[in-house]
C-alpha cells in the first residue's frame, strides 16, 4: 500500500478546518481499509502565515489526530509556494502526494480514484472539472477566457484543472529541479511529462470563509501564468508596432492631403493620434516592464518558502 500525503495550503482557514480535518480523516481511515493507503498516510496544513488561529488549530490537531501533520511558513508567501512547500516536505516521507483546497470544494471521494490510477503507473492524475456551474457568470466566463487564451499563446495547461492533483514521488521530486521563483504550477507539472491520467468531478460550493482569489488575485494570477510560460506577448508588441507605424504614416500623409485640398484643421487629428501613440506607447512599456520584473525576481533567486515550524513529521529520511 502507498504512503499517501494531502496536501492543503491554509491561509486564515479557521472557519473550515475542523470540518476539513473530520472529513479527510474519514477519508483516509476509509483508504485504508480498502488498501488504497499505507498507516504513514496523513493531511498535511501548510499555515501560509495566517493572521487567523488557524496554526493554533493545526496545532491542537496534530496533537489529537496522528492524520494530521502540519508545518508553518515563516511568513505570507502566497498559494502556489505554499503548496510547493507542502509538496517538497511531502516527497520525503510520500509514495505520492495529493494536493487540494482546504475550502472543501474539491470532491475528496474522488481520491479513491486518484491513488487506484496512481497503483496502476500514472505518475501524475489530473482533476479535472465537468462543469462550472457554482461559479458565477463572471468567475465561468473569464476562467474559461483565461484556459483558451493560454492555448492560444502556446501554454500547455490542463482545461478547467485547477491544483488538485496527484503527483508521484518521482514527478515530485522532478518538479523540484524546477527552479524558478515566479511559480505557476498549472504550467509547470505538464512540462514534467511521464504517465498522466484525469480524474473528472464536481466542484462544491465553499464550505465556510471567504475566498482567497478576489479579482485583483485573479488578474494576477493569470498575468504570471501568462508571462511565465510564453513570450508572444512581446512579440504581439512588435507586431502592433509595425501596425501602428504604418497606420500613422497613413494618417499624415492623409492629413497633408486633406488640409491641402480644402484646409480642414489637420492639427485636431495630430492631438489625437498623440494620444492614441502615448497609450499605446505605455501598454508596451507595461509589458516588458513585466517581464523585466520577472526577470528580476528570478536573477536575485531569493528562496520561494522558509518553513519556520513543523510538527508530527516524521524522521526526515527518504524513502527507499
Amino acid at each position: 500500500m502507498p504512503v499517501v500525503y494531502f496536501v492543503i495550503p491554509c491561509y486564515n482557514e479557521e472557519k473550515v478546518l475542523p470540518e476539513t480535518v473530520k472529513r479527510l480523516t474519514e477519508k483516509l481511515e476509509k483508504m485504508q481499509s480498502a488498501g488504497l493507503a499505507d498507516r504513514g498516510s496523513c493531511m498535511l496544513l501548510v499555515d501560509d502565515g495566517s493572521r487567523d488561529a488557524t496554526w493554533e488549530l493545526i496545532s491542537k490537531f496534530s496533537a489529537e489526530n496522528e492524520f494530521v501533520a502540519g508545518i508553518k511558513l515563516a511568513h505570507n508567501r502566497g498559494h502556489q509556494n505554499a503548496l510547493l512547500a507542502g509538496l517538497m516536505t511531502a516527497r520525503k516521507y510520500a509514495d505520492c502526494a495529493v494536493s487540494l483546497d482546504a475550502d472543501l470544494q474539491d470532491d475528496v471521494d474522488i481520491l479513491d480514484e486518484f491513488v487506484q490510477k496512481f497503483l496502476d503507473g500514472c505518475d501524475i492524475v489530473y482533476g479535472v472539472r465537468k462543469r462550472r456551474e457554482t461559479d458565477t457568470v463572471f468567475k465561468r466566463t473569464t476562467a474559461l477566457g483565461f484556459y483558451k487564451f493560454m492555448e492560444k499563446l502556446g501554454v500547455n495547461v490542463v482545461y478547467n484543472h485547477a491544483d488538485y492533483r496527484l503527483m508521484s514521488r518521482r514527478a515530485l521530486d522532478a518538479l523540484s529541479e524546477y527552479r524558478e521563483v515566479n511559480l505557476f504550477l498549472r504550467g509547470l507539472v505538464p512540462l514534467i511529462g511521464f504517465r498522466t491520467d484525469s480524474v473528472y468531478y464536481d466542484r462544491h460550493e465553499r464550505f465556510a470563509g471567504e475566498s482567497k482569489y478576489p479579482l485583483k488575485k485573479m488578474v494576477s494570477f493569470a498575468v504570471d501564468g501568462i508571462t511565465s510560460f510564453s513570450v508572444k506577448p512581446l512579440q504581439m508588441i512588435f507586431s502592433l508596432g509595425m501596425i501602428t507605424t504604418f497606420v500613422s504614416l497613413v494618417g499624415v500623409i492623409w492629413s497633408l492631403v486633406s488640409h491641402c485640398a480644402h484646409g480642414t484643421a489637420a492639427w485636431i487629428i495630430g492631438v489625437w493620434s498623440l494620444w492614441l501613440l502615448g497609450g499605446i506607447l505605455l501598454l508596451c512599456m507595461g509589458v516588458v516592464g513585466t517581464y523585466v520584473g520577472k526577470i528580476y525576481g528570478e536573477v536575485k533567486a531569493r528562496p520561494r518558502f522558509l518553513v519556520e515550524q513543523s510538527l508530527n513529521l516524521p524522521a526526515e529520511v527518504k524513502k527507499n
